[in-house]
């Protein structure tokens, strides 16, 4: 495009094939509503159901299409800050592919950005969309984050947000390779403002986000926001002191001044196993935090680009 970009809309997609031509189609007829330049990112985050081929077609007829096609699946978080190293426009929109996060809420983010905010979440208000498991799990999680983050976390939002090109920045120039992009805008701080909507059912398709993938990401935020696992081991141990010590009193003096050894073979050996199990969950907590670390320290990209596409003139008019 000849001018520079006032708007970057950035949509990771893995195989969306049957949904990716409406959600173009969304987008572009909201950001035809602004008058300014825009740009629509769409990063293919390695799918196999024809969505690339879908997304060469679309550039081939607008010139404010962007395709971008990642070497592999690298997952959401990192086809997602793909899309905001791509992105130059003064104010960038993160949103999935689904439809679940309606674009049509551009326009009342833009104007909070207007107002003077320089993140613009949208906060939902529901989730019918979703199964009652996952708004159940979702809600616990958004929760716990809040209290054990190291910065503030916005209760029930996603990556759907509006940012200006500053944040953007910031972000891009984070190097951590486990990435949580809602919590990194989080942690930016700046003036960041709420929009409320219902979050719908998805368009088309299976959610790419099933029940293991979602527990893996709310391990990711949680380890990516905080410090405070690492303390979980200083606590237990703290606790497990302070009620062992009068059981032993208890059995010393028993042994001394009784001669009779307290019965309870069955509860030492639930002690020893509950205390064992502890022990490992603290190591995998350790390891967690060690492994990444060892990947930190590899200093490999955080995805490799395969190819970029854009239309640089108009079609010629039949």
């Amino acid at each position: 495009m000849s001018a520079t970009p006032y708007l970057s809309v950035v949509v990771p997609c893995y195989n969306e094939g049957l949904v990716i031509e409406e959600t173009y189609r969304r987008v572009a007829s909201v950001c035809q509503g602004i008058p300014h330049p825009y740009e629509i990112i769409v990063v293919n985050d390695g799918s196999s159901d024809g969505s690339w081929s879908k997304l060469e077609k679309l550039c081939a007829c607008d010139p404010n299409l962007v395709a971008v096609n990642l070497s592999r699946n690298y997952g959401h978080q990192l086809a997602l800050s793909a899309g905001l190293h791509f992105a130059s426009g003064e104010r960038i929109l993160i949103m999935d592919a689904d439809l679940q996060d309606p674009p049509e809420l551009l326009g009342e983010m833009l104007a909070k950005m207007d107002q003077g905010a320089e993140v613009v979440y949208a906060q939902r208000r529901s989730r019918t969309g979703d199964a009652l498991l996952k708004r159940l799990f979702c809600a616990v999680y958004y929760r716990i984050l809040r209290t054990l983050s190291d910065g503030p976390i916005q209760l029930d939002s996603g990556d759907f947000r509006l940012i200006n090109r500053r944040v953007a920045d910031i972000i891009a120039a984070m190097p951590e390779r486990h990435r949580f992009i809602r919590g990194m805008v989080s942690w930016v701080g700046f003036r960041q403002e709420p929009v409320f909507y219902d979050r719908d059912a998805r368009f088309a398709g299976e959610t790419k986000y099933p029940f293991g993938k979602l527990v893996r990401l709310a391990i990711d935020g949680l380890i990516s926001s905080s410090l405070k696992p690492l303390k979980f081991g200083f606590f237990v141990g703290g606790a497990a002191v302070v009620v062992s010590a009068p059981l032993g009193f208890y059995a010393l003096g028993s042994w001394l001044f009784i001669n009779k050894t307290p019965q309870g073979w069955t509860s030492i050996l639930l002690a020893v196993v509950f205390f064992g199990g502890l022990q490992l969950l603290i190591l995998g907590i350790l390891g967690e935090y060690v492994g990444r670390t060892f990947e930190q320290t590899r200093g490999r990209p955080l995805f490799l680009v395969d190819k970029v596409l854009r239309c640089q003139t108009p079609p010629p008019k039949s």
